[in-house]
């Protein structure tokens, strides 16, 4: 049950980590394999601010949200906007270029090492319910991770924003012609996508950990979830980043040989049974 636990902890974060890849790839129909850059610019600004300049944990948090966010409504109002009628293929070059300027800049300012991410002492430990250890941190991973999941789905389906980003998605001259200003509807989208990366890859510091490579090393796992998942819905990558997170933590702890082949195998049999992701349309782009 302990390693249960820590599998959907996991989860959860992976989930937070790639739902902004959803956003952009499923929603936006963009390939942006530059966002684990955003989920390292978060655990980055966490790093900066609680370890060297002091500020709560907590407040942290919030911060390694907004910044990312920024950075990408910035980078999408002069960059990105321009490749949204290109090919595929001239996405994911794009983006890969920010990848490795976004890990030189980082090597440079701060370093090759691997940050050290220290927990508030309230964060720390574990506790035990019905005769299974949890620990703290990942209870209070679990906790952030269902909230922002629940707010996601909320205003994608329940809010006027919502609305408007699907119709934008659909028919972006017929959505123009309704009054809908299709191009902040994506830069809002991006930034939110961007800010959500931020937030992952703070929560995932301590436990993913952060070095300049963060965005090459997990840009699989980011792509796994959405692939599994499906693009046309919320819902499919965060189920699919809980079976990834649970069967990766149960393969490492129980056959560790094997490494990352468990959750890879497990992607090949889902996307042989649901081509498309578990909750597609067969015919979504």
């Amino acid at each position: 049950m302990t390693i249960l636990f820590d599998g959907i902890a996991y989860g959860m974060l992976l989930f937070i980590l790639a739902c902004g890849l959803a956003l952009t790839l499923g929603l936006m129909n963009f390939i942006n394999l530059a966002h684990g850059a955003f989920a390292m610019a978060g655990g980055y600004v966490l790093v900066i601010l609680s370890q060297q300049a002091g500020v709560p944990f907590l407040l942290c948090l919030p911060i390694a949200f907004i910044v990312p966010a920024v950075i990408g409504a910035i980078l999408e109002r002069t960059l990105y906007q321009h490749l949204y009628g290109r090919s595929h293929l001239d996405q994911v070059l794009f983006s890969i270029g920010i990848v490795f300027m976004a890990i030189t800049a980082t090597r440079y300012f701060m370093g090759s090492g691997q940050q050290i991410v220290q927990l508030p002492d309230w964060l720390q430990g574990r506790v035990e319910f019905l005769g299974t250890g949890m620990g703290v941190y990942r209870l209070f991973t679990i906790a952030i991770c269902a909230v922002v999941a629940g707010l996601i789905q909320l205003g994608l389906s329940k809010t006027r924003f919502g609305s408007q980003l699907r119709a934008a998605v659909d028919d972006a001259t017929v959505a123009r012609g309704l009054g809908i200003n299709v191009s902040l509807v994506f830069a809002v989208t991006f930034a939110v996508g961007s800010g959500l990366a931020g937030l992952g890859g703070a929560l995932g510091a301590e436990v993913l950990g952060l070095d300049p490579n963060f965005p090459l090393s997990y840009m699989i796992y980011f792509l796994v979830v959405v692939a599994v998942g499906g693009t046309t819905t919320i819902t499919g990558p965060f189920l699919a980043a809980l079976i990834l997170g649970i069967a990766d933590v149960l393969g490492k702890y129980y056959v560790p040989s094997l490494g990352a082949f468990i959750i890879y195998t497990l992607m090949v049999l889902i996307l042989l049974w649901r081509p498309h992701g578990l909750f597609s349309r067969a015919g979504a782009r």
